[in-house]
């Protein structure tokens, strides 16, 4: 029987936008096994109310819980907002979210005017700035929703006019406000930095929570003894709930054209 350390560490999201999260913890801990999960039957979460959000979760969480995972990573922002205490509550395995690795990394680096953007849903939910403001209350925090960003993003569209207007409408009133670090609190929205950065400008510290995210899983995974050995290859398997053709076109962007086999699968009710 493998032991609990050779176990996967399962991810889920809304849709494709998670495989940002993915392909950071497969560069950082490339000896795990990965399972992925894309409920693209339902995605957007961020326009879903948040009950609707934390039934989703708790049935994308029932899939990993099946694929036999070590650990589950929440790589949606609005579902880490609006569903992780749940999820931690109802699971015996740990749980990570995207939002406070990111709030965790933005207090450190600011100097004291920090901007968010993301989904309607997870800036109406106020995560990040109550993340931010439990690490450091003396911080201004400034939010702004970006609709249009996850639909370009999965267009394709990352770097071009139409882009850069969009990204300088959303961002105008974070500039006028000088804040010194901006929080990307949407996982679709790092293929859109490099137009985020030429906005906001040089001087502006981007928080990219995909990245934030690796930390946090490789410090519990040493705290309880559940790294995998590093002398093994990491196998990496996704599942879609739909899969329309976008997904893999959008997520050989996302992954460079190294995207492992996908299956679809349905959902069953996740745990009360």
């Amino acid at each position: 029987m493998a032991s609990r350390a050779d176990k996967p560490i399962g991810i889920f999201d809304s849709g494709v936008g998670g495989l940002t999260v993915f392909k950071e913890i497969r560069k950082a801990l490339p000896e795990e096994d990965l399972v992925y999960l894309g409920d693209t039957a339902r995605v957007p979460y961020g326009s879903k109310s948040a009950a609707t959000v934390v039934r989703y979760a708790l049935e994308d969480a029932n899939f990993l819980l099946r694929c036999g995972v070590k650990m589950i990573v929440v790589a949606c922002n609005t579902a880490s907002a609006l569903s992780l205490q749940v999820l931690k509550e109802k699971l015996s395995l740990p749980v990570v979210g995207v939002v406070e690795p990111g709030a965790r990394m933005a207090s450190q680096l600011s100097r004291g005017r920090i901007g968010i953007i993301g989904t309607e849903g997870t800036i109406l939910s106020e995560a990040y700035p109550k993340a931010i403001r439990l690490f450091n209350p003396s911080v201004s925090v400034f939010s702004q929703a970006c609709p249009l960003f996850v639909p370009l993003v999965e267009e394709g569209w990352l770097d071009n006019e139409v882009v850069t207007k969009v990204a300088e409408y959303y961002l105008r009133d974070l500039r006028e406000r000088e804040v010194d670090t901006l929080v990307l609190g949407c996982t679709h929205y790092p293929l859109l930095k490099r137009t985020i950065r030429r906005v906001m400008g040089d001087q502006v510290a981007i928080i990219d929570s995909a990245e934030a995210v690796c930390g946090e899983v490789r410090s519990i995974l040493e705290k309880e003894d559940q790294r995998r050995s590093q002398g093994h290859k990491g196998t990496a398997r996704i599942y879609v709930t739909d899969l329309p053709r976008r997904f893999e076109r959008v997520g050989r962007l996302f992954l460079d054209g190294d995207l492992p086999p996908i299956e679809q699968v349905e959902l069953e009710e996740g745990p009360r």
